[in-house]
């Protein structure tokens, strides 16, 4: 029997030094993982940071990935890719080689205290929520029932002041 394939989206985000070089190592990395295929690279965009303001821009991209990993597995082979390409924790949103978050994890909806899916804030983020548009619009909140592009239009009729997105 063969273990269940999963689709899964993630969000990345650079905001030092080659952030294009570090979202390719990321991905590049995520790709040579035995149990992830990469399925969808959305474009990179680049992006006021959010929360923590006093900061560089930021680089985001999204990727669809098909996986055999369990949600927790993903994270760590997640963080360990952080890990590997210089992540430092410092700063609660603050500067980074590369970050990689779970965003949708198939229908699922996790939050065990380590892991949160679909990403709680993601709904607030055009950095995002562009990315997610490009390469899976019609993706499915599994808790709001809205559509990535739905949420990416009312975002945008918003006028968040904190993107340039």
């Amino acid at each position: 029997m063969s273990a269940k394939v999963n689709r899964v989206y993630l969000a990345l985000g650079s905001n030092i030094g080659d952030r294009d070089r570090y979202i390719r190592e990321a991905i590049d990395m995520l790709n040579e993982h035995e149990a992830i295929k990469i399925v969808k690279i959305s474009p990179a965009y680049n992006t006021a940071p959010v929360g923590y303001i006093d900061q560089t821009d930021f680089l985001n991209a999204a990727v669809a990935i098909d996986t055999t990993l369990s949600p927790r597995e993903l994270l760590a082979v997640c963080l360990d890719i952080e890990q590997r390409l210089g992540r430092v924790r410092t700063i609660r949103w603050g500067p980074r080689t590369v970050d990689i978050d779970i965003i949708f994890y198939d229908d699922l909806i996790i939050d065990d205290g380590i892991l949160t899916v679909p990403h709680p804030r993601m709904h607030e983020r055009g950095f995002v929520l562009q990315p997610l548009c490009d390469i899976a619009p019609n993706a499915v909140h599994p808790v709001y029932k809205k559509t990535v592009e739905q949420m990416y239009r009312e975002w945008k009729a918003k006028g968040d002041i904190n993107s340039n997105v």
